[in-house]
């Protein structure tokens, strides 16, 4: 049996964050049905309770369907309308975002905060993630790469075999996107890992907006749906949906129909563009040119237009 992972982040039964819905000492598919009930109405109340009035949108999808090409394009997006910008990377299979965005190497990861020294190397701090609340300012410049308004971190990556589950790097970027508090001007993008693994683990969790990528395929289209049900379930309100890959017109109105009927609504499309299929191709920075970044701030504008606070002006 595998090792259980609380959706709530409690270390062990009665433990300070824990709600006792019993879902770790559940041994019946009706136990089971009961606690997890108790726990999505218990993440439903905490979703009015995030702060601060920034964003935190986690990017999903399947696999392939652009989430790290998206994630890049609506940070440089974003830093253009004037934010400061965070981007999380919490995909421990993916090694190349960070070239996206015209870095030539990783910084420190969160998994750090859990490794053991070797001799003669500093133990890192520890207090400045186990607060309460984390302001962007508070992250160690270690664990940043950065450069003007953009800042790029990472929680990790499967690197050699027999490393074990990612369970950790995910916990780890779970309670730093739910701890965080982005001031006005500030944004946060989470890429994830493709598929819905991420919600087992509560990845966005702290999220307020969850953009789906879907590429032009009845698995991908079926995938949005599934995400759509989990982040619902989690208390993520806000729920997009981003074409991308699209190849047509009709193509595009097709994929629209057929996501209308899940009752998701789609925010952008984005078509296919050879200056970022060359650019990922190379592993070079992407263009800020190309019709997918202008698609992309049209997105951002929308998202921003949606934002409880542009809401109440």
């Amino acid at each position: 049996m595998g090792v259980f992972h609380c959706p709530v982040g409690s270390a062990y039964y009665e433990d300070e964050p824990c709600i006792d819905c019993g879902l770790c000492l559940a041994t019946t598919e009706e136990e089971v049905r009961l606690a997890s009930n108790k726990v999505r109405d218990y993440l439903r109340s905490q979703a009015g309770a995030r702060k601060g009035p920034g964003q935190k949108i986690a990017v999903c999808g399947k696999g392939g369907t652009g989430k790290s090409t998206i994630v890049a394009l609506m940070a440089s997006a974003f830093l253009e309308l004037g934010y400061f910008v965070l981007v999380i990377d919490t995909d421990e299979s993916n090694a190349g975002l960070h070239q996206m965005f015209g870095f030539p190497q990783q910084s420190r990861p969160l998994m750090a905060l859990l490794q053991r020294c070797a001799s003669g190397e500093t133990k890192p701090s520890v207090d400045w993630f186990n607060q309460s609340k984390i302001l962007l300012q508070d992250i160690p410049g270690e664990y940043i790469l950065g450069r003007d308004n953009l800042r790029f971190l990472t929680a990790g990556k499967i690197t050699d075999p027999f490393q074990g589950c990612a369970c950790s790097m995910s916990d780890l970027a779970r309670d730093l996107v739910r701890k965080s508090v982005l001031k006005e001007k500030e944004v946060m993008l989470i890429d994830t890992e493709a598929g819905v693994e991420s919600f087992g683990r509560g990845v966005e969790r702290g999220a307020d907006t969850v953009l789906i990528a879907v590429e032009p395929s009845a698995e991908s289209i079926a995938l949005a749906e599934k995400i759509s049900d989990m982040a619902e379930a989690i208390g993520v309100n806000r729920v997009r949906v981003i074409l991308n890959k699209v190849p047509s017109q009709k193509v595009e109105k097709k994929i629209i129909e057929e996501v209308g009927k899940k009752k998701i609504k789609v925010i952008g499309s984005i078509y296919l563009d050879s200056q970022i299929s060359d650019a990922s191709l190379e592993g070079k920075a992407l263009p800020r040119d190309s019709y997918a970044q202008k698609v992309i701030k049209e997105v951002a504008n929308r998202l921003l237009d949606e934002s409880p606070k542009r809401l109440q002006e």
